[in-house]
């Protein structure tokens, strides 16, 4: 497990560190030197028009890692809203926006992200947008599955009990448990959303040039396959790396998560702080 936090907190920290760390300018023409091979100035080589490949790598992690970070927290913040609107406004709201919830999941979400952003346009704004649309399901219904599990519980009834409006009690009784599942559902959203934004860039719907950015940088040297198949390898192993790291960052998670929770630890985040003190038996016979 600590190999790969250490893997990508690594991928994290070149994504911040990257334009400190390029060695050239990731943008700049080169043509004298394009399609140059592995040496002292260029340690991953050329592209062909002569811009360092490892430059624009870690100017590229900056926009294929960031990017996907803001969607993965967008498609979490609102899937769990609407999961959680879904749980406790009642069974016309559930019906709703899990009916909306299955229209979604009807598609396939890289086949829905680019419909979208072939309607907008290309464009980093069309690509945020398309990936957000199709990245709130799973959180909805992970947050709405285990709302619904968790309105029997005693806490919950006494908060009610207690007048309590349904947003408090989301956020004292639903929140604490939520979080654990969901951030291992975030861990694959995130991972989801590199290669949606790869692949997105790869089409040509994503990150305009010159930025560079990890399926761009895939699109130029495509044509160059035969010739210089590295160029096509680093961003390619840059993004299998990635998101390789981060699934198995999440299922290390997942496996602490049930592990905590066999050993009897998550029970005790059930206490309320609304909770109502239960006759005793003795007072009970007084009463009647």
């Amino acid at each position: 497990m600590r190999s790969v936090v250490f893997i990508a907190a690594s991928m994290f920290l070149l994504a911040v560190l990257g334009p400190l760390l390029a060695p050239h300018d990731p943008t700049a023409i080169n043509i004298p030197e394009r399609l140059s091979p592995l040496n002292d100035d260029y340690w991953l080589g050329t592209d062909a028009l002569g811009r360092d490949i490892l430059s624009r790598l870690l100017y590229g992690a900056r926009w294929s890692l960031g990017l996907a970070f803001a969607i993965s927290l967008i498609g979490l913040w609102v899937g769990t809203l609407i999961g959680l609107v879904a749980a406790l406004g009642g069974k016309l709201a559930d019906w709703a926006l899990m009916r909306t919830t299955d229209s979604f999941l009807a598609f396939p979400d890289l086949v829905a992200a680019v419909v979208i952003a072939g309607l907008l346009g290309a464009g980093t704004w069309s690509l945020i947008l398309a990936l957000s649309v199709t990245g709130w399901v799973r959180y909805a219904r992970v947050a709405r599955g285990i709302g619904l599990s968790l309105q029997t519980r005693g806490c919950v009834i006494q908060a009610r009990l207690a007048g309590l409006p349904p947003g408090s009690i989301a956020r004292w009784h639903y929140l604490p448990w939520l979080v654990p599942s969901l951030t291992v559902v975030w861990t694959s959203m995130f991972a989801r959303a590199i290669l949606g934004i790869s692949a997105l860039g790869f089409l040509g719907f994503g990150v305009q040039p010159p930025m560079p950015e990890w399926g761009t940088m895939l699109l130029d040297a495509r044509i160059h396959l035969r010739s210089t198949p590295l160029q096509m390898v680093w961003p390619g192993l840059a993004v299998v790396v990635s998101v390789l790291a981060i699934n198995l960052a999440g299922d290390a998670l997942r496996d602490a998560i049930a592990d905590d929770g066999n050993q009897g630890t998550r029970p005790h985040r059930e206490k309320s702080r609304f909770s109502l003190p239960m006759p005793s038996p003795r007072h009970i016979r007084r009463s009647r």
